[in-house]
This record gives C-alpha cells, sequence and structure tokens, in this order.
C-alpha cells in the first residue's frame, strides 16, 4: 500500500513539474517575442486556471492545464499573438468546465479578456452539438463573434491544433468527427485568415486518421525519393545562388516538399500515382529588400535575373504581390524549366511576405511602427462584413449554411471591374448575376443581362478576373428561381431565396389549408406522422415542400393518398428484386444458387434494415460481413466496396448508412452531424462480388479489344458485365464495368492493364 502511495505522490511531482516547464517555457516565447512585456497578467491567468483545473485529468492521463498552456503556446509561439490572446488562451475551458462565470473572469482580468473567453465558451464542443439545427446555430455563434474580435477564431484553431495533435488518444468515431470538421471548416478558416503553416498541419493530421494507410505509403515514397529531391534542389539553386550573390542579395533559399494530403488529393482528383506527381518539390527565395520602398522592386529585378538563366512558363506567372490575396498573402510566383526537363515552381517572397505568409493575419501586427508592437483590431473588415451579410439571411439548413460559408469565404479570389473602373474583389467561379446582387439587390433582382469587356452576354456568364462588367437592368424583370441554379455567392443566394419565400410564402399558406380541408372530410387530423407518410409517398423531404406542391397543384391530392394513409398500400408485395436490394444497389452474389437462396428470401430481408437503438456503443466499430451486409444502407455517392475506408452514418430513419471516408457527402456529414458518425469496418472473405468499374485511354490498334479481354477474363478470371469503347484519330477510350470481390481486385486489375502494349492511362472510376 506504502509503495503504491509512495509512486501516486511521484507521479503527481513528475505532473507538477512537467506543468511548471511548460508555463516556464510558453513565458520564455512571450519574452523572446517583440510584445510588450505583460508577464503579470499571464502568470495571473496560469495559476487562476490551474486552481480552477485542479484535480482533473486528460484521456490521455495528464494534467487538464496542460491543454490550455499548450494552446496558449501555439498561440504564441505560432501565430505571434500577445498577452491578451495569451491569458484568454489558458482561461479558454475554465468557464465551461469548471464554477466560475464570465463575470467572475471580468472582475479578475478586465472585459476584453471576459470578451474572447465567453466568445470560446460559445463554441465549444467542437463546432457542433447534437442536432443539425444546433449545429449551425453554433457556427453562427462562433462567426459572429469572430467578427467582434477576430482573437476568438485564432484562439479557437489553436486549441483545435492542439486536439489534432492528441487525437490518438480519442476512439475511432470521435477521430472521424473531429478529423471531418477540421478539414471542411477549420483548415480553409486557417488558410482563410493566411496561417499557411498550420493550415497543412491541420489537413495532413486530418488525412493521417481518416486514411491511415495512404498517410504512411505517401509518407514512405516522400522519404525514399528525399535524396533525389535534395539532388535536383541543389543543381537546380547553383545558377541562382550565383546570380543573386552578383546581385548583392542577403536571402534564403529554401526547398517546400508538396504536404501528404495536397499529394493525396492530386492522386485522387487527377487519377495519378505518386510517380505521376512533378510539382511535389518547389523553389522559395526569401531575401532582405535592400530598403523598404525598393522591396516589390527587389522582387521583380530577382524574377528577370531567374528567369535569363532558366526559360518560365507563359501561363504560370502569378503576381501576388501587386494583387495579394484577401487572406493578405504576397508572392511572386514562376514556373521555371530546369536543366533536367522538369517544371519547377520557384515562389520569390522578402521576410515580411514570408512571415505574412506562414503567420498570415497575425503577422499584421508585427508591422507596426515602434520597437513594442501592440494587438490591432481594424483588420480584415470586408471579410467580416461578409460574415455579417451571410448571417442577416442565415439559410434555413444547417447544410446549405455550411456550404454558404464554404463558398464565400474559402474560395479563392478574382478582380472584376466596373464601368467607372472601380476593382472589385468576388470569389472564383462566380456570373455576372452574383456581381449585380454584389452591387445591389435592386440591381439583382432586375437584372436582364450584363456586358463583359463590351461583350453582350446571358446573366450565368462566369466572370474572369480582369473583366469590366456593366449589369442591364428592366423594371418589368422579377426574380426567377431558375437562377438558385447558377449563382455562386452566399449574397445571390440569400437574396434571391427570400424574395422566392416570400411570394411562396402565400401559395404554401393557401396548400396547408387546402391540406387541412382535405383532411377533415377524411376524418383524419394533420399531425406529424399523417405529414411525413404524405412526404414519404410523394417524395419530398420537408412538410413546407409538401405545401407548396399542393399550393401550386403539383401535388393533387387523392385515392392513393387516403390508401396511404389507412395503411391500404401495405399489403402489395414488394416487386421482384425490390427490398434490401434496393440498399445496396451493386451487390452481386457469387452463383445462381446464392442468387435464388438470396431472392426467396428478399421479401423477409426488406424489412432488415439495422435500427439503431440508444443501447448502440459508438465507441466500438460495426463489423460488416457477408452475413449482414444487406442490413446497411450503401447510398450512390460514393460506392464503397469492401478494401475502401469507411465510416458509418446513423440517418433520420436510424438506419446505417456506408461512406466512404473520402466522399463529399461524407465530409458534409462529419462536420455537421458528428455524434451519428461511426467506425465501420469490412470483414468479407471474398465470396460475395461487387460492381466497379476502370476508366482506360490510349493509342488504337488492331487487336486492342481482344488484348484487354483476354487480360480480364483469362488471365484475371474477372467476369466483365459491360465494355464501351470508342476511337477517334488514333486515340481510344474506354470503360469497363466488371463484378469484383474487393478494392484489391480493382488494382490489380489496374497493374495488369497498364502492360498492354498501347495502353497509356488507367484510372479506376467506380
Amino acid at each position: 500500500m506504502d509503495k503504491d502511495k509512495e509512486r501516486t505522490e511521484e507521479k503527481v511531482i513528475d505532473y507538477e513539474k512537467m506543468v511548471d516547464e511548460a508555463f516556464q517555457h510558453l513565458l520564455d516565447t512571450y519574452l523572446a517575442s517583440r510584445h510588450r512585456k505583460k508577464v503579470d497578467i499571464i502568470t495571473k491567468a496560469f495559476n487562476f486556471a490551474r486552481q480552477a483545473h485542479k484535480g482533473v485529468r486528460r484521456l490521455s492521463g495528464e494534467p487538464y492545464i496542460l491543454h490550455p498552456i499548450a494552446v496558449a503556446q501555439i498561440a504564441c509561439e505560432e501565430m505571434g499573438l500577445g498577452a491578451t490572446s495569451i491569458s484568454a488562451a489558458l482561461l479558454h475551458d475554465v468557464v465551461e468546465d469548471t464554477d466560475y462565470t464570465v463575470e467572475d473572469i471580468e472582475n479578475i482580468f478586465g472585459s476584453k479578456i471576459a470578451q474572447i473567453v465567453d466568445g470560446l465558451t460559445k463554441i465549444s464542443g467542437g463546432i457542433f452539438g447534437e442536432q443539425a439545427s444546433a449545429q449551425a446555430e453554433n457556427f453562427k455563434k462562433l462567426l459572429l463573434t469572430m467578427s467582434d474580435d477576430i482573437r476568438v477564431i485564432l484562439i479557437k484553431i489553436c486549441d483545435r491544433l492542439h486536439n489534432m495533435r492528441t487525437l490518438a488518444s480519442q476512439p475511432a468515431n470521435k477521430q472521424y468527427k473531429i478529423a471531418g470538421e477540421t478539414l471542411y471548416i477549420y483548415a480553409p478558416l486557417a488558410n482563410r485568415l493566411g496561417l499557411n503553416k498550420i493550415k497543412t498541419e491541420l489537413e495532413d493530421l486530418s488525412f493521417r486518421y481518416e486514411h491511415p494507410d495512404a498517410y504512411a505509403s505517401i509518407e514512405k515514397k516522400l522519404a525514399s525519393t528525399q535524396a533525389q529531391r535534395d539532388t535536383l534542389f541543389d543543381e537546380f539553386t547553383a545558377p541562382i545562388r550565383k546570380e543573386l550573390d552578383k546581385m548583392g542579395f542577403e536571402y534564403e533559399l529554401k526547398a517546400r516538399v508538396k504536404s501528404p494530403y495536397s499529394i493525396w488529393c492530386k492522386m485522387q482528383n487527377k487519377h495519378v500515382t505518386f510517380e505521376e506527381i512533378y510539382d511535389i518539390l518547389a523553389v522559395r527565395i526569401i531575401y532582405k529588400p535592400k530598403s523598404k520602398e525598393e522591396e516589390i522592386n527587389n522582387c521583380f529585378q530577382i524574377y528577370v535575373a531567374i528567369s535569363q538563366i532558366y526559360k518560365s512558363h507563359p501561363d504560370r506567372l502569378r503576381d501576388w504581390v501587386n494583387h495579394p490575396k484577401a487572406n493578405g498573402y504576397q508572392a511572386l510566383h514562376v514556373t521555371l524549366m530546369s536543366a533536367k526537363g522538369r517544371w519547377i515552381e520557384v515562389q520569390i517572397r522578402s521576410e515580411h511576405m514570408n512571415e505574412l505568409a506562414e503567420q498570415g493575419f497575425a503577422a499584421h501586427w508585427k508591422y507596426k511602427d515602434g520597437g513594442e508592437i501592440t494587438e490591432d483590431e481594424g483588420e480584415l473588415n470586408e471579410w467580416l462584413s461578409t460574415i455579417k451579410e451571410i448571417l442577416d439571411d442565415p439559410q434555413p439548413d444547417a447544410m446549405d449554411f455550411l456550404d454558404a460559408i464554404k463558398l464565400n469565404l474559402f474560395a479563392s479570389e478574382i478582380f472584376v471591374f466596373t464601368p467607372k473602373g472601380e476593382i472589385k474583389t468576388m470569389p472564383a467561379g462566380c456570373t455576372a448575376l452574383d456581381f449585380a446582387f454584389h452591387i445591389h439587390t435592386f440591381l439583382g433582382s432586375h437584372c436582364i443581362g450584363a456586358k463583359v469587356n463590351h461583350k453582350l452576354v446571358p446573366l450565368s456568364h462566369k466572370l474572369q478576373s480582369g473583366d469590366q462588367v456593366e449589369i442591364l437592368t428592366s423594371m418589368s424583370q422579377h426574380v426567377d428561381p431558375s437562377w438558385i441554379n447558377f449563382v455562386s455567392t452566399a449574397k445571390a443566394k440569400a437574396k434571391i431565396q427570400a424574395i422566392l419565400r416570400r411570394e411562396s410564402r402565400e401559395v404554401q399558406k393557401n396548400g396547408e389549408e387546402r391540406l387541412l380541408q382535405w383532411l377533415r372530410a377524411n376524418d383524419l387530423e394533420m399531425t406529424t406522422a399523417v405529414l411525413d407518410r404524405l412526404c414519404e409517398l410523394h417524395d419530398l423531404k420537408k412538410h413546407d415542400s409538401l405545401f407548396l406542391s399542393i399550393g401550386d397543384k403539383t401535388v393533387i391530392l387523392g385515392d392513393t393518398d387516403l390508401n396511404e394513409l389507412r395503411g391500404k398500400n401495405k399489403s402489395e408485395k414488394p416487386t421482384e428484386g425490390r427490398g434490401w436490394r434496393r440498399y445496396v444497389p451493386f451487390l452481386k452474389t457469387s452463383g445462381k444458387k446464392e442468387m435464388q437462396a438470396v431472392n426467396t428470401d428478399d421479401s423477409e430481408r426488406s424489412e432488415g434494415l439495422i435500427i439503431v437503438t440508444k443501447d448502440l456503443n459508438k465507441k466500438k466499430p460495426i463489423f460488416i460481413n457477408e452475413d449482414n451486409v444487406y442490413r446497411y444502407v450503401f447510398p450512390h455517392c460514393c460506392h464503397a466496396i469492401p478494401g475502401d475506408d469507411i465510416l458509418g452514418y446513423i440517418d433520420n430513419k436510424n438506419h446505417i448508412e456506408i461512406h466512404k471516408r473520402s466522399c463529399p457527402v461524407a465530409a458534409k456529414l462529419k462536420a455537421s452531424y458528428g455524434t451519428r458518425i461511426l467506425d465501420a469496418k469490412w470483414d468479407m472473405h471474398r465470396s460475395l462480388f461487387f460492381e466497379a468499374a476502370i476508366q482506360i485511354r490510349g493509342i488504337d490498334r488492331s487487336g486492342m479489344l481482344h488484348d484487354i479481354s483476354d487480360v480480364l477474363s483469362d488471365q484475371l478470371g474477372i467476369n466483365i458485365r459491360k465494355i464501351t469503347i470508342t476511337s477517334d484519330n488514333g486515340i481510344f477510350d474506354g470503360t469497363i464495368e466488371m463484378q469484383v470481390h474487393d478494392r484489391n481486385d480493382v488494382e490489380v486489375i489496374v497493374e495488369s492493364m497498364k502492360n498492354i502494349k498501347g495502353v497509356q492511362e488507367v484510372q479506376s472510376v467506380l
């Protein structure tokens, strides 16, 4: 007993020492910065938080106070924030996890710190709670507090970064929720605030937990090709060094290696292998300007000098120096042809630009006049006003709301000119109609067309950077529902929806009254269950849509509806091939005998979808095998087959949907309905067949089709379902649909296909 007691005491002393050392490291980092030295308030905040969290441990077993210290360390070291932010970071969980209130914080630390802590408390628990609407509300709170004080979101990003770094101690379903939310919201937010380094780390950490095998494989390949890259870098930069020395610049040359996450994205989007990605290496030239006034001139002098050494790509010059990105990023990007025949991107930045690129918005505070600096609050106003605009007319649906945020806050920008030559910044991919709404709602709602560079174009015309746009209006023009399909900015979408909602409210009201009269005439009441049944019958998602359809007479109530409500449609037998098969549309059995067995079982199994009860332990993975695969729903959005990284999602009917972890729908689900995510694993034994498809392209020749079918049928024994091939000017394009056991089969097929003479590209499309 005494030994155990001694051990516990030793552990406590160890932890106390660990906490003291962590805090001392934080103070040392702060004192080394250029901020005004307000050590007293930071120490006071630390002692207060230490006392408040006394005795509380994290999942990993260490004292809880180490988390606020780590968050404050990130805020200080990686974002360069000052005493106010560091103190708020130390206190960020006090109000939420202890009995102290925001008023207590205000009395002890003043209103500024209290306001930030209050903002952080409002958006705790990830961004989202249980319900979708609550999640959207929480996200709105995040943006509202952010528009009051940007430091709220900066500290929230620090908090998320530390949570991601320590994610290993969480169960898998929680890992997917947190990683998904990070990729969907926090990484783009960090990017939009110019926190490039943090954005990359957040993406890589999310990727590592969502696709561990792919991450490990890319890391391994990066390590094995490191020596080649070093040689290429040294050979490529040697003449550049010589030239820069001759010009008398103080400079630093760095190799920028593409992050595992962006390599993986490129492999997925472009359907290429790791070996086929040529822009893994880029070169950064970070120079010290000869004087502040000469900073931009020096940048272009370096560009001219290096483009005389290597030929530059005519379409690949990006001038972010004179047109900085909205997140403040400045640099000159040029792509040069190396002596080895490879294109290499070179990024030219001054020291100031480099710091802005790494620390983004936070670095603005570092460049105020005088030796000491204070945190300035007047930045990012235009961006924050966009946030307020989105919040003024919020989307009723949580998913739409998140999409509006992603579309507008995280999109890359283009520059467009008005007829008078004023420059306007718009999100990339916007249309002439978006531009009209951007200028004024009246202009947008009466817009009939536009002149872009003095040429007449329709409303849906996509604008390019540098276009000069004149909007044409007519008083007889009214908002058309089809506009919603091609506008892309939140402001335009919100205004069009608001005008249409106003018009449709009347129709909806009529529909509701008509339904009520019809139900009364048939001795029925308007209950949620009745409305749900009618929605399901007419394939409508919301009650409002049902009222609208009845109001505008696209749905006419009759005997079918009455039979549905009185349960008379139930007796009809499900048609052949319906039942559970519609949930697993691509599942095939491996023989006729099995097929018969499955078909006779159909009617019983159609009711056999798993219904999740409250007793389900969400921390444990669900295993999908031959016996229970029919009990899960496989949506068409991503077509998961054995071997894919998957997760489960509990839908509104408490059935479990199976999605690929990389599926775009799953990305939204993780960010919006995180508590409904489950860890799912395959437990298949290669007895069932699943449909897969590959796309193939190459140089046409006689006997090509014979060779393809020979490799698939004879060598690999694959059952081909459908093959479509077209040939044009000696190049053929084709799609092959077949049955496979798992994703591994698809990879073997792709590799075998590449060995056929004349085949240039093979990629899996399903």
